[in-house]
């Protein structure tokens, strides 16, 4: 695939656009705070296959409505499908990591993201490079990492357990970048959100029956705010407002707001859900965001940015 064929990187944003970026980062660095809400009354399983059913709906009547191009060339739809598997393990495993750990935990370990992204750029996409300042980027990233792990006040077997879970998803989820960046041109934003949600959906159903898992606790009316929040907000119309950002601007232009992610999970973590402000923790949210904004900020020349860079 020629660099031809990845979006082009704006060097600048007009401010309705950079407002956009910044907020949805915002409602994007909740998520994790509404996934730890409704799992209070759904399982893990239940909870992303009634999440990921929804909003594949939604997406689909919507794109109807709106006469978007749903149709797939027959030689591409593998790619779909990979992605699906590849989308249903890493939630699963995400879910299953909030489920043991905090919101809080769990914002800031998902926010390692683009770290990881980086390092397998290097090793699996040609003429990927990683900069002495996105070096430094990553230590301090994954010393915010390490920093959480020695939170001898909050931390228990059990978040340690629940944050080593999500880890593993993000190590997936980061393979699965590295695949779209290779074959997002061949796609419409709707194509590449929706078609995946509709392969990976019947998934977690089907594991919910398979483990035993009570799918359903207690629905009481935080719970569904909650999955309204992740099927409406983050789950669907979120998904498409980011990807078509970024077909538009490029994803490293709209990297320099993902800074906002683990600020806003864990502020609203603390807020609405009550867990515990300590050193470590507000070490870590310092030491992870110094991190995403050197790796994401933007090149001092002002030229075009390298196509090379990668996206959540």
């Amino acid at each position: 695939m020629s660099d031809d064929d990845i979006p082009s990187e704006a060097s600048w944003l007009p401010p309705r656009i950079a407002l956009s970026a910044a907020f949805l980062s915002f409602i994007f660095g909740a998520n994790a705070v509404a996934v730890k809400i409704s799992l209070l009354g759904m399982g893990p399983f239940a909870n992303a296959g009634f999440r990921f059913s929804m909003a594949a709906l939604v997406l689909l009547i919507w794109a109807t409505v709106q006469q978007k191009e749903l149709r797939v060339k027959r030689a591409d739809w593998y790619h779909l499908v990979i992605l699906g598997f590849g989308f249903f393990i890493q939630l699963s495993l995400f879910y299953l990591g909030l489920r043991q750990t905090t919101a809080s935990h769990g914002t800031i370990v998902v926010n390692i993201l683009p770290f990881i992204v980086l390092i397998l750029a290097h090793f699996l996409i040609p003429g990927e490079r990683i900069q002495v300042r996105k070096v430094v980027g990553m230590v301090l990233g994954f010393s915010g990492i390490v920093l959480l792990f020695f939170d001898k006040v909050s931390l228990s077997q059990q978040m340690i357990r629940g944050d080593l879970i999500i880890l593993a998803a993000i190590m997936i989820w980061g393979i699965n970048v590295i695949y779209i960046k290779r074959i997002f041109s061949r796609f419409r934003p709707i194509q590449i959100t929706l078609y995946p949600m509709m392969v990976s959906a019947p998934l977690f159903w089907m594991s919910g029956w398979i483990t035993g898992e009570k799918m359903i606790d207690e629905l009481s009316s935080e719970v569904m705010i909650a999955l309204c929040y992740q099927i409406f907000v983050t789950g669907s119309f979120g998904m498409v407002a980011w990807n078509s950002l970024v077909k538009q601007y490029g994803a490293t232009t709209l990297h320099a707001f993902v800074f906002i992610m683990p600020i806003s999970g864990v502020l609203l973590g603390i807020m609405l859900l009550n867990e515990p402000v300590t050193a470590n923790l507000i070490g870590s949210v310092v030491l992870v965001v110094s991190g995403l904004l050197l790796v994401n900020s933007p090149q001092r020349n002002r030229e075009k940015i390298d196509h090379s860079e990668v996206t959540v």
